[in-house]
């Protein structure tokens, strides 16, 4: 018997231990196995909040994954899991309205100057923004 086996299904590792084989916590995503889910601030027993992202890609999973879902619950790492997604989506999210409004020039300088446009345009990187994050993590 293989010591470690991926579901061609779901894409989940799980590995070998008394004769039974249990999930890893790690997924393969486009040929790509995840981490193993760790998180270093994560006391055992401490729940962590998570932001919207993470509740976002919860009713995600929940709706399309349900045995994803049910698995991290099971073995107690949906916490976990779901505030990792939410500290990556949100530096992302972070990064790419950065450079988004870096590369069409909306500054301090267009604040100050004309308000009412500046926030029309950080609406719409915004938007742009979260709709890239939510293609690349959070329904996926």
């Amino acid at each position: 018997m293989e010591r470690c086996i991926i579901d061609e299904r779901t894409g989940w590792e799980y590995e070998l231990n008394d004769e039974q084989y249990y999930p890893t916590g790690r997924v393969e995503k486009n040929g790509v196995m995840t981490p193993d889910i760790v998180l270093e601030d994560n006391e055992p027993g401490k729940e962590i909040p998570i932001d919207i992202w993470g509740k976002r890609h919860s009713v995600f999973l929940k709706k399309h994954q349900r045995r994803v879902y049910n698995e991290l619950f099971c073995y107690g790492k949906l916490n976990a899991y779901l505030t990792q997604i939410d500290r990556d989506a949100q530096e992302m999210f972070d990064l790419l309205v950065r450079q988004l409004a870096e590369q069409e020039g909306v500054t301090e300088l267009l604040k100050e100057v004309n308000q009412m446009e500046w926030i029309s345009k950080m609406n719409s990187i915004r938007d742009r923004a979260a709709e890239i994050v939510n293609h690349e993590l959070i329904f996926v």
